[in-house]
């Protein structure tokens, strides 16, 4: 049975830092495609990086790119979602997905979520 389960989130100031976690079980994340999403109100679920099986492609959204970095322990079977620099508009609920997925950045093609955790940044 696979499970993804997240930690780290909460409340922050603009231009604050939060780490999230996505620690996985019953799947090996170095053998996946390991994903992040945010679900802002009334929003769709959208992009916000993802890091492949070798490690090779980490490919980001504009709005993450030189302020987020996503990276994996192995040995922990765990992924990370390291942001900094934060914005009011990066507010959301956080997901870790995990799959074989094309196109990496549809939220369609990922068959296994964690539960979610919000993240909150006040301006």
């Amino acid at each position: 049975q696979v499970q993804l389960v997240q930690s780290g989130g909460g409340l922050v100031q603009a231009g604050g830092s939060l780490r999230l976690s996505c620690a996985a079980s019953g799947l090996k994340v170095s053998k996946y495609v390991m994903g992040w999403f945010r679900q802002s109100r009334g929003k769709e679920r959208e992009f916000v990086a993802v890091i492949g099986w070798s490690g090779g492609t980490i490919l980001y959204s504009a709005s993450a790119k030189g302020r987020f970095t996503v990276s994996r322990d192995n040995a922990k079977n765990t992924v990370f979602l390291q942001m900094n620099s934060l914005k009011p508009e990066d507010t959301g609920v956080y997901y870790c997905a995990a799959d074989s997925p094309y196109p990496y950045q549809s939220a369609e093609s990922y068959a296994y979520w964690g539960q979610g955790t919000q993240v909150t940044v006040s301006s």
